[in-house]
């Protein structure tokens, strides 16, 4: 049964599933690649070569993990191949540009990447039979952001007005107009297609730039102050377990019924949102070696100063809540940093961390 206590997963639903995972090399794919392992399922992976060096994928061991296919979502024919080679139960699509400040630089690759990419992916599902349920990945910052301080709902406005967040509103828009043209919850042959709006993703791994937890652990290893652009910029941080847990949740109603074929906020509780300077203090002090932080006073492209998400709907509906409040999260993910800095085995670590989270879900 779906929707059971907070963000419990079916494990016996996950056993043997026939799960294909686009993006499965990045940060968030390889957490994914590890949570799917421990519940039993059969991973196929598509996606680029690892964003970074070193990367997440490769400490886990992540070929180990999946059967591991590199293409590139923009190449609609690879991409058609692969989906039909692996006849997939569940499709989770996490494949993306997921960059706020990269998109200046690369807009039409943002595009290309997060709207058509999507687009191939769909239509990929379209001509495979057996796809039982597709959760394809947004972000929070899909939505028209008014500077509210109250959380976005899922029938708040899309919008955005950089081009990552823009290219995110109009993935959601391409979602739904192939859920009501092609996926039809009144067809019982087609997938039941809904989509994820995750807050700001934290935990051990990610190595991108511009990115606040990677950026601060590089400063801090060096012995050096983080320089912040906007610190007193607010948003929904989670460990990116939370999430994930939350798009399993998802699939799993999507596979079994008819009634979640929509979009779903997966956010902490708005009053555990926090700015800039109170995450980076806070891994500060976990890090313990007396550094800190700074305001870097330069040019910087628009970003949105306050971005909550309301997951009334995720709780009531799915069954799903995090299950870590935000001094656990960052303690969780500055742990991870700091057992790699000292060397420590790190798919281990990842996988234990992966371990010990699910077990507070049961």
């Amino acid at each position: 049964m779906i929707g059971r206590a907070t963000g419990n997963l079916n494990r016996t639903f996950w056993a043997g599933r026939r799960v294909f995972v686009t993006g499965h090399t990045g940060f968030k794919g390889s957490w994914a690649l590890a949570m799917l392992k421990e519940l039993g399922a059969v991973v196929t992976g598509f996606s680029l070569d690892p964003p970074t060096s070193p990367c997440l994928f490769d400490l886990i061991d992540g070929a180990m993990l999946c059967d591991d296919h590199r293409g590139d979502i923009r190449d609609a024919g690879t991409l058609a191949r692969a989906v039909a080679a692996a006849q997939p139960e569940i499709v989770l699509h996490m494949a993306a540009q997921p960059l706020v400040r990269e998109s200046y630089v690369t807009p039409v690759q943002t595009y290309a990447t997060n709207v058509m990419g999507t687009v191939h992916l769909l239509e990929a599902c379209r001509t495979v039979s057996g796809v039982g349920a597709i959760v394809v990945v947004t972000t929070d910052k899909c939505y028209e952001n008014n500077g509210w301080v109250w959380g976005y709902r899922e029938n708040d406005r899309l919008g955005g007005a950089d081009p990552y967040s823009n290219s995110k509103a109009a993935c959601e828009l391409v979602v739904d107009s192939y859920r009501r043209s092609f996926f039809s919850v009144d067809d019982p042959a087609v997938p039941r297609l809904g989509s994820a709006r995750a807050g700001n993703v934290i935990g051990g791994g990610d190595f991108a730039v511009d990115r606040l937890i990677p950026d601060a652990i590089r400063a801090f290893a060096a012995g050096e102050k983080l320089s912040i652009r906007n610190p007193l910029a607010v948003r929904p941080w989670q460990h990116v377990l939370e999430p994930l847990t939350g798009y399993l949740c998802l699939a799993e109603r999507l596979f079994e019924t008819r009634d979640a074929a929509e979009g779903w906020n997966f956010g902490p509780p708005t009053e555990e949102s926090a700015s800039v300077e109170t995450v980076a203090g806070m891994v500060a002090a976990r890090w313990s070696n007396g550094v800190g932080w700074v305001q870097d006073a330069g040019f910087h492209p628009h970003e949105a100063a306050t971005l909550k998400l309301d997951s009334t709907k995720a709780r009531l509906e799915l069954g799903w809540s995090p299950v870590f409040d935000l001094e656990t999260a960052v303690r969780a993910t500055t742990d991870w940093y700091l057992g790699h800095h000292n060397g420590d085995n790190m798919r281990d670590f990842t996988m234990n961390q992966v371990h010990d989270y699910l077990r507070k879900l049961t």
